[in-house]
């Protein structure tokens, strides 16, 4: 059992980690003070799609891994060397996070998308109508 334990420990460190669990590696907001609001904008953009596509893929990688753990801890142990390989992935992901927290701070220090516009007027809100008030439902022979 302890063997089992001590198998598990080794093969957990090794596997893919989910996006959810990379933490965003710092990056300077002044590398976009050059960037005009429009320009921050498109960034953020191209960032979070670029980082939406690599979060998949991390996050397919660690249910792979999770289920190659699985089946060779009871069936197939050399499965085991197939498990992670992916941190320059993580690391890039790490990267991409940071990048974007750069971006979101440099919109506000330049006060993009801060304009104030008057606020909506409330809304009232729509009475249903009672079950007493509805138009009766026809039968099934008077539709035909």
């Amino acid at each position: 059992m302890k063997r089992l334990v001590s198998l598990a420990a080794i093969v957990a460190t090794g596997c893919a980690t989910a996006s959810k669990d990379i933490a965003a590696s710092y990056v300077s907001p002044m590398q976009y003070n050059s960037y005009n609001c429009e320009q921050l904008a498109a960034e953020a953009a191209r960032i979070q799609a670029h980082a939406a596509q690599l979060a998949g893929r991390l996050d397919k990688k660690a249910d792979n891994d999770k289920a190659i753990v699985a089946v060779s801890a009871v069936l197939f142990w050399p499965a085991i060397f197939f498990i992670g390989g992916t941190k320059d992935r993580e690391a890039e992901y790490g990267r991409l996070k940071g990048e974007y927290e750069a971006v979101q701070k440099a919109t506000i220090e330049k006060s993009c998308g801060t304009t104030t516009t008057a606020s909506a007027p409330a809304t009232q809100p729509v009475a249903i109508p009672a079950a007493a008030e509805l138009p009766a439902t026809p039968e099934p022979s008077e539709t035909f």
